[in-house]
This record gives C-alpha cells, structure tokens and sequence, in this order.
C-alpha cells in the first residue's frame, strides 16, 4: 500500500478511527481526558474527537505532557520494525553459524520456537531451514565460481563434514559440484513443445524434474530461449511417460487453480528462491506489489530486485510471477508479454467468482 498524505487533523481522525497500521509513524494522537498518547493503530477504545489533538512524533506529544501508552507503545519501534530486526538478527546469526538449532535461534532473538519459526516464514518465505539450506547453497556456488577446490568450498559452506556432504550439495546446486564448475554444461536436459490456452509452449525436464515452462507465439523464438538457458537442451518427441508429464503440465496451465503435481527443478539464487517462495504464496486470484514481496522476503527497499527475479523465472504460471503488478496496480512488465499477463489474471478473476 502507498503511504498516506495526512496533512489534515481531519484526515489524521480518520487514519485513528480505521486504526490503520500504515499511519503508524506519521504522527501520533493524545487524549486530553487520560495524559496519554498513542500511535494511530492502537487499539484502545476510541476518545471523543474533542478530547484528541494530533502530534508529529513522540517528543512533541511528550513536551507537550503526555506521556506514551502502555498498549501500543508508541515511544518504540513500532512492532513490525521490531519483528524485522528479531528476523534480520537472526538471518545474520544463519550466516555466521550453519548449525544454529531452531531452538537456539528462537532464544537469540527472546521469541519461542513456535512464534519465531512462523514469524520467520511469514517474513522470508522460508523455513529457518530452508533459508539455512539456500544461504549454504549461495556461499557453495560463489567459492565454485572462484574456483576454489570441490570438497574445501562444500566443507567452507558450512555442510556437515560427514559421507553425506556431497549429496546435499548436489542437492542445492541442482547438479553435482563437478557439473556446477563446468557450467552445467552436461546437465541433461529435453524438452517438447505443445498448444496451450495461453499460445504455444515448451516444457524441459530434467532428471530432477521440470525445469522450464516458456509461453509464446512461435516455436522458433521458444526453442532460442531454453537454448539459452540451457545451451546443451534436446528436442524430443513426446512419448511414454515424458508426454503424460507434458499433459499434466499443459491441464494445470489451461485450468487455474489447477496445482502441479509434478517434483520441479528450481534453480536459482538465494535471493530468486526467496522471491518465488513468496511469488508461490500468492493466492489465485489476487495480486500483490513488488514493494509488497519485497517487505514479505524481509528486504523492503529490494523492489528492483525482486523485479529482477521475477523476470528470471523460468517457470511460467506454476511460480506465478504474473501476479506481480505496480504499487498503482499497473501490469508492469511480464517476461511474456504484459498481454499475454492482463488474459491470466482476468482468468484467474473470473475462475473466483464462479
């Protein structure tokens, strides 16, 4: 949601009688009766209007006489802030120490297990866990890059030192490390091209499972894409069980609502795998701004970059960055086609009412 422009007493009446959380910290109310001031969200019963006169910031209301209420605090950060810095904090602990326990998390930041882990969810996308497992797979693939050797970048990215490492990070690379300092390049891959309700399609499969869902208009410029994303893929004709896969993936694209139930193959940054978590977490039918993405991974001034990951998704509708729009609600870009973005969300409007 935009900021508020409360530049009158009367439109800052009306912020404190909607309780409206967006107007926490444009100015605060205090009541004449009580000698008390309180942030617009509070949720105290109501004053009288007359009783009410509206203050900048904490310090004038205070020189004024008033002092803070008890309930919402005013005088503090308000408690979203201090949620985020709980979060932020324990982000920065993951980074520091891979074998944090959820337990040991949860006390850093004074929350209980259960509240942190789903105040965390809530906030990043992710799991403890799965953030823990992205951050790992994040420091494995720079010291790759940097062509430091396969067991120290494995070990340095804070994997266990046991027979089993080296699964689990071919488990968060997508690939063996091997086929990562090679570019991926021998990573099989195959796809099939088909209609769709949306135009025409090609789907790509790995050994892991689908790793690419393309739209457009002609086969040519389809086939140039996915060889850019992965330059060894091969065309296939579609038979025996890779076509029944090619039709699961084709009905759940044609029907909204439809959920895939096929394993994926995500491949991404850290940072990409947040935001499709988030982008996942968006309900059919509804839309949400990149500002708002951005603020649920934990990062509210990554707006360009969550824009970023949204365009670098490679699996069209099943993580539905479609339903990223401007704060004004304007469509923005769309990898394919910002009309091809206006006929999947009035669909998925009009799948709701029915």
């Amino acid at each position: 949601m935009k900021n508020l422009t409360l530049n009158t007493d009367e439109q800052r009446w009306l912020a404190v009688l909607a309780r409206d959380a967006h107007a926490d910290n444009q100015f605060v109310f205090a009541v004449q009766t009580t000698g008390i001031y309180c942030r617009p969200s509070c949720r105290a019963r109501h004053a009288l209007r007359k009783n009410v006169s509206f203050y900048s910031d904490p310090a004038h209301a205070e020189q004024a006489g008033f002092r803070p209420c008890k309930r919402c605090a005013p005088d503090k950060a308000c408690p979203q802030a201090q949620k985020m810095t709980k979060i932020e904090k324990a982000c920065r602990l993951l980074e520091k120490d891979s074998t944090l326990t959820l337990n040991a998390l949860a006390e850093q930041v004074a929350m209980s297990p259960f509240h942190f882990h789903r105040l965390f969810k809530s906030v990043t996308g992710l799991t403890p866990k799965a953030w823990q497992q992205a951050a790992r797979a994040r420091r494995l693939r720079s010291a790759l890059q940097q062509g430091d050797n396969i067991t120290d970048s494995v070990l340095a990215a804070g994997f266990p030192d046991s027979s089993s490492y080296y699964r689990k990070a071919d488990d968060a690379l997508g690939m063996t490390a091997k086929q990562y300092r090679r570019g991926g390049s021998d990573v099989a891959v195959r796809y099939a091209l088909s209609d769709c309700k949306l135009g025409r399609c090609l789907v790509a499969e790995s050994e892991r499972g689908i790793c690419g869902i393309l739209l457009g208009d002609n086969d040519g410029a389809l086939m140039e894409e996915i060889q850019t994303l992965f330059p060894h893929a091969q065309a296939e004709s579609p038979e025996g069980d890779f076509a029944a896969r090619l039709q699961q993936v084709i009905h759940s694209l044609d029907h909204s609502g439809t959920a895939l139930a096929l394993p994926l193959d995500i491949r991404g940054t850290s940072f990409q795998q947040q935001v499709w978590q988030a982008l996942r977490a968006i309900p059919c039918g509804e839309t949400a701004s990149y500002q708002q993405v951005a603020s649920a991974i934990g990062k509210p001034k990554a707006v360009r970059a969550v824009a970023s990951a949204c365009a670098a998704n490679k699996l069209a509708i099943i993580i539905p960055c479609h339903r990223v729009v401007r704060n004004d609600g304007a469509l923005s870009g769309y990898r394919w086609g910002t009309a091809r973005k206006a006929q999947l969300l009035q669909r998925e409007a009009n799948h709701q009412e029915e």
